[in-house]
């Protein structure tokens, strides 16, 4: 008898702690999950883009510029984004519980990860279904100024998605930057950005 009451007693400390291991669900509102869900039935397609807004006009954003969202959960999509023969940029947003993340992972050639990678931001309000902004996190910020860009501490992107175009927009003072998506016309899938596999 007593063996079975501690075994019992086993039992139940044990479904308590898994009780309180378990991961809570994600929370989410409708904005962001509507945001989240039009670039995800995206998945799997590619398209071209170009930069309507360089001011003042910076180097490398030369050649052809293709967005390719590649790969979708259910809290994650992973947009490679292509400029010419450079496969170095992934956009990453992430469904974090308390909104959305956006992050940069810039990778170089042979798949090792720049100094300068994984900056972004978080929203920080509900957004609309159709465009969600990412002020600079802390991270980032500590990461711009650690790198001589303390200029880029002001950074908030902004992603719009609309049935027809795509558009990826950085905003700070005294520098605009916009690329837009023709959501229209997919194209040839791009090669595998730097760094990830099939």
């Amino acid at each position: 008898m007593k063996i079975a009451f501690a075994a019992a007693s086993l039992l139940s400390i044990f479904a308590a702690h898994a009780n309180i291991v378990q991961p809570a669900p994600l929370v989410s509102i409708a904005t962001h999950d509507s945001f989240f869900n039009q670039l995800k039935a995206l998945c799997g397609k590619a398209f071209a883009g170009k930069t309507v807004v360089d001011t003042p006009a910076a180097p490398g954003f030369e050649g052809a510029l293709i967005m390719h969202v590649r790969r979708c959960t259910d809290t994650e999509l992973q947009i490679p984004f292509h400029v010419g023969d450079n496969h170095s940029r992934t956009w990453i947003i992430t469904k974090t519980g308390s909104g959305l993340s956006l992050k940069h992972d810039h990778r170089h050639k042979d798949g090792s990860h720049d100094e300068q990678t994984m900056y972004g931001g978080h929203t920080v309000d509900a957004g609309w279904p159709n465009v969600q902004s990412f002020p600079a996190d802390q991270y980032s910020k500590e990461l711009f100024a650690a790198n001589g860009s303390a200029q880029s501490i002001g950074n908030t992107w902004q992603m719009y998605v609309y049935p027809e175009q795509f558009t990826y927009r950085l905003v700070r003072e005294g520098r605009e930057f916009r690329v837009d998506f023709d959501l229209t016309q997919p194209v040839s899938l791009p090669p595998v950005p730097w760094g990830y596999a099939d």
